[in-house]
């Protein structure tokens, strides 16, 4: 497929997925994606396998696809990255999960409540009603006592049943009445805790180029700092979404430092990563050169951004900055920059990073 065929595509697939609320019309476009990638199910489970993250059994990919099972948001994004959608799209499919999800919640709120008011529709139902008797008329008997109220109900056309078992029966209604109604508020205060509640906006996604490699790989690259530092620590953009990549940081060639393995995460992959360097190795030089070399990963090491910050007088700031990816030829070249051994990624990634806590 062409670029500008490619760019219609992530088009009209981005105008569908903003409007998606029903899980028939995310599945409608989980069957598009499938098509277009023109790969079989036992391809899909292959795929999903070598990349060592969410499993991708077939028939749990033939459920979602027929509409059988509403999928997990980790099963679905595995499919998608299994059909080769770029992972800068994969956070509009996820915001469409989200409202799906939602929208399915609010829908078997609605249903446990109307089967709540038939039981209690039908409860009230369930007891006969009492018979009344008309008023006859009776001469009046002087000598008749006063004091018996069914007679004198039953003077005045009213009937007052007060047979023990039916005082029991009405308890039982009342009883199951109050049952089902605590049940409806009992689901309904579920429901409601189910449902995503946003007290903060939704933080905003960055669009980034970097460049990632893989075992017996490492990058280089050149900073400068003051030489009166006493201290200075490299900061690393990362794609959190590949666990638990683990390198080692040589400066001018010593040993200083391990980028430590991190969790992958699904959802807001932008993370920054911070690595101490020992003072005895920065202080009174007024350059570093950086290398990072690969222990091991998940799938590989990938790098979007380093900021070198330095301590002088007790306080940090910002020494130097290095943009890595395809977009930023110029700043790799004034660092030096270069990647030793394999080369997994050279690209654009479009993520979130978590919302603040206030």
């Amino acid at each position: 497929m062409s670029t500008e065929l490619e760019g219609v595509a992530g088009a009209q697939a981005r105008g569908g997925l903003e409007s998606v609320t029903r899980h028939e019309e995310l599945v409608r476009l989980l069957a598009e994606q499938f098509a277009r990638a023109d790969v079989s199910l036992r391809e899909l489970q292959a795929r999903a396998d070598r990349a060592g993250g969410t499993r991708l059994p077939r028939a749990t990919c033939a459920d979602m696809l027929a509409g059988r099972r509403f999928p997990k948001k980790a099963v679905m994004v595995a499919f998608l990255r299994g059909c080769r959608v770029p992972e800068h799209r994969l956070p509009a499919w996820e915001r469409a999960w989200e409202r799906v999800r939602v929208a399915r919640l609010a829908a078997m709120a609605a249903r446990a409540q109307a089967e709540a008011q038939a039981q209690l529709s039908a409860l009230a139902t369930v007891a006969s009603p009492l018979r009344v008797t008309p008023a006859a008329t009776v001469e009046r008997d002087e000598a008749a006592p006063q004091d018996e109220p069914e007679a004198a109900a039953q003077a005045g056309g009213t009937c007052v049943d007060t047979s023990p078992g039916k005082e029991r029966a009405r308890g039982r209604s009342l009883g199951v009445a109050v049952l089902a109604s605590l049940a409806a508020a009992i689901l309904g205060l579920l429901v409601g805790t189910w449902l995503p509640h946003r007290t903060t906006p939704e933080p905003p996604t960055i669009a980034d180029d970097g460049r990632a490699f893989g075992p017996g790989g490492s990058s280089r690259f050149t900073v400068t700092v003051h030489p009166s530092n006493t201290g200075v620590r490299l900061t690393r953009r990362l794609d959190a979404g590949i666990g638990e990549q683990h390198a080692t940081i040589t400066v001018n060639g010593t040993q200083a430092a391990t980028w430590r393995p991190l969790p992958a995460r699904e959802t807001y992959r932008w993370q920054d990563q911070t690595a101490e360097l020992p003072p005895s190795l920065t202080t009174g030089r007024g350059s570093l050169t950086v290398v990072n070399t690969f222990v091991s990963s998940e799938q590989d090491f990938n790098e979007f951004r380093y900021v070198v910050e330095q301590r002088i007088n007790g306080r940090w700031r910002t020494a130097d900055t290095l943009d890595v990816g395809p977009r930023h030829l110029a700043g790799e070249a004034a660092h030096g920059y270069a990647i030793t051994g394999p080369q997994t990624f050279a690209d654009v990634r479009e993520f979130a990073y978590p919302p603040r806590r206030s």
